[in-house]
């Protein structure tokens, strides 16, 4: 064990005071937020291609323009009066978007006009007819004699407020937002397994190419080596999560105070609230962003991301040591790779699934596969209350997968890192993990 920590400990300092752990560390955090941010803002500056209104030209007699345009005053506009050649010189100088014609028969035919200059896609289509059916429909139903009290009830809708009956009470059910929590928490781990395992073959290979292998050899066995080189990438990675969820928590603080109003609401105003409603109490560490609400992510659901991420990276790692001591260089290792990342890969083709029904018999099974667990187990966590027994049993079985993992690798360690020239095929690996010595 000497031996060991004195690898682990060298590939932990030597790993963790380098420029790149320093700047990953700082800047993901910041990365995510981007990353979650650029659909957002993408969506509120893309709107419909051009700054110009739409000109609406109400020929119906029945005051629709007016009602349109005081619907949303930043897209519409009156046409004033202007004849149907004026508005068009001025969608083709640009000064309109478009321009649309309110027929006299509007109540009949159902049919109007949109003149622009073509290109604006089809959400502005899309937009503008949204905007002028509901008029429309109004008009159809207070000509045929409809109630406009019951018009009015009919526009009201129904609205449904979902909440999550908890062991502490009930509380504003955030599904949509922990689905999304536990898909980003799954693909963190994805590119953390990917990311320190493939720098763990990395540093065999480098090593192994360096002859540096051979003269640790002579102070310590393969395996010694194998675990310490392991363990010590394993806990940068450990320290580098920590960094980011500590980081991202008050990046989401900082977020909550500048989204939704100006501010994020209060834990004891949301429960006065839900009580007011009927004796309903809310999560005292739940928030609301904007129009979301913000699940309280508990202790126990932190403990079990950073465990499945270890138990990911060590069985996994392990298995990229191995492939490492095997070749000679990193482009060697791509054929013999594949059994290793397919698992991954095939894991998040499966994550859409698991985030929209995480309690499925199909999400239970293959997160319980313990390849497949680390991922899917972490998604299932953050988006529903897992039972014990499920998650216990996950953790019985990535358990025994990294014994058996340590065990194979271990057996082709030994031999494939003192191994140079010839790539060894699959058959001779499978010789290499049955010899007994």
């Amino acid at each position: 064990m000497k031996k060991v920590s004195v690898i682990i400990s060298h590939e932990y300092k030597t790993r963790v005071t380098s420029k790149w752990f320093i700047i990953s560390t700082l800047l993901g955090p910041l990365a995510m937020v981007l990353l979650v941010s650029i659909p957002v803002i993408a969506a509120l500056f893309m709107g419909d291609g051009a700054e110009a209104k739409v000109a609406v030209l109400d020929r119906s007699g029945l005051q629709l323009a007016s009602k349109i345009v005081n619907s949303d005053t930043s897209k519409f506009e009156f046409a004033n009066n202007a004849s149907e050649q004026q508005l068009a010189e001025a969608v083709k100088s640009e000064g309109l978007q478009a321009y649309v014609v309110i027929p006299e028969d509007i109540l009949v035919r159902g049919s109007i006009r949109m003149y622009s200059r073509g290109g604006s896609g089809f959400t502005f289509e899309e937009t503008v007819q949204s905007a002028i059916e509901p008029y429309v429909i109004k008009a159809r139903l207070e000509a045929n004699g409809a109630d406009l009290a019951v018009i009015d009830l009919i526009e009201k809708g129904v609205k449904i407020e979902s909440l999550k009956l908890t062991d502490k009470g009930i509380e504003k059910d955030g599904s949509a937002v922990s689905a999304a929590i536990g898909y980003a928490a799954g693909f963190a781990i994805y590119i953390l397994i990917f990311l320190y395992g493939t720098m763990v073959m990395r540093g065999v290979i480098e090593e192994k190419a360096n002859r540096i292998v051979e003269v640790l050899a002579s102070s310590a066995k393969p395996f010694e080596i194998m675990m310490g080189k392991v363990v010590g990438i394993g806990l940068v990675g450990l320290t580098q999560v920590v960094a980011w969820l500590i980081l991202g928590s008050v990046v989401s603080v900082v977020l909550g105070m500048f989204i939704g109003g100006g501010g994020t609401v209060n834990a004891l105003q949301q429960a006065q609230q839900m009580q007011s409603m009927g004796g309903m109490q809310m999560d005292q560490g739940q928030m609301m962003l904007g129009n979301f609400a913000i699940p309280a992510i508990s202790p126990f659901a932190i403990i079990l991301f950073i465990f499945y991420f270890l138990a990911g990276f060590f069985i996994y790692a392990t298995l990229f040591a191995a492939v490492g001591s095997a070749v000679d260089q990193e482009a060697d290792a791509n054929q013999l790779m594949l059994p290793i990342t397919l698992p991954i890969i095939v894991t998040i083709m499966f994550i859409g699934n698991v985030v929209s029904a995480p309690n499925s018999t199909l999400s239970v099974v293959l997160s319980l596969i313990p390849v497949f667990t680390p991922i899917l187990m972490t998604v299932r966590v953050a988006a529903t209350d897992v039972p014990l027994w499920q998650i216990g049993t996950s953790i019985v079985l990535v358990v025994g997968t990294f014994y058996l993992a340590i065990w194979v690798a271990s057996r082709v360690y030994r031999i494939g890192i003192l191994s140079y020239g010839k790539k060894p095929t699959f058959k001779e690996i499978f010789k290499w993990i049955r010899t007994s010595s």
